[in-house]
């Protein structure tokens, strides 16, 4: 399936520089740390500069944005000011919406969608690792990364339908408080999308509705998948 340039896949999205930490022990009690750490962490919102590399580009693309999340399974990631791409993900479907084009793409989250699209949907959720069973299920980790205050896991997906999308992802958290930093996605076809973040609050009141899809009647709602 073809991913909108647009599409914030996200989430869910981390890269260090090249120090590395002093051996598999402390990796993995890095690991240990970042995943018990989510444990306490119920909502997070920060603002985000997000940056496409594509081959077909000489210039990167650069927009600037604002995410809000609320774990396990509720994000709203919106791309410009006003918002020209608006993410929103539900427990059972996610909605890319168009504000100017009077456009909403709906993906359901039932477990029926194809493969690709149903591990890169895993890939969302990297950034907020629940267990390290599951983190294990689905990625190999291939370093653990460490430059002053930042962390650098890099991870690379398991199943062989999600590497057709997309080879390689790395989380940068902060050392104080494992909240991310950043995140770089490595696709197959050579591009990459880089989302740095920056005023990020741990466990903010979100606003009520954020998460709802309430579109008026002048949105044309369409099924991808279903095409």
């Amino acid at each position: 399936m073809k991913i909108r340039s647009n599409f914030p896949i996200a989430w869910l999205c981390l890269a260090f520089s090249l120090a590395a930490m002093p051996g598999q022990a402390q990796s993995e009690k890095f690991l240990d740390q970042w995943i018990a750490a989510q444990t306490n962490l119920l909502t997070w919102s920060a603002d985000v500069v997000e940056t496409r590399a594509l081959k077909t580009l000489s210039q990167p693309l650069v927009s600037t944005g604002k995410v809000w999340v609320a774990v396990p399974d509720r994000f709203r990631w919106e791309l410009g000011q006003p918002a020209l791409t608006i993410a929103l993900r539900r427990p059972d479907e996610l909605f890319i919406v168009y504000p100017r084009l009077k456009r909403v793409e709906r993906y359901p989250l039932n477990g029926n969608q194809p493969g690709p699209w149903r591990d890169a949907l895993a890939l969302l959720d990297a950034s907020f690792p629940r267990n390290r069973a599951d983190l294990d299920s689905h990625f190999q980790v291939l370093s653990v990364i460490q430059t002053n205050a930042i962390i650098q896991v890099t991870l690379r997906p398991r199943s062989r339908a999600a590497r057709k999308f997309m080879s390689e992802i790395s989380v940068a958290v902060h050392t104080n408080d494992f909240s991310p930093a950043s995140t770089e996605l490595k696709f197959s076809d050579g591009s990459s999308m880089r989302n740095d973040f920056t005023n990020g609050i741990i466990n903010p009141p979100l606003k009520a509705g954020l998460f709802e899809s309430n579109f008026d009647a002048n949105f044309t709602v369409v099924e991808p998948l279903r095409q």
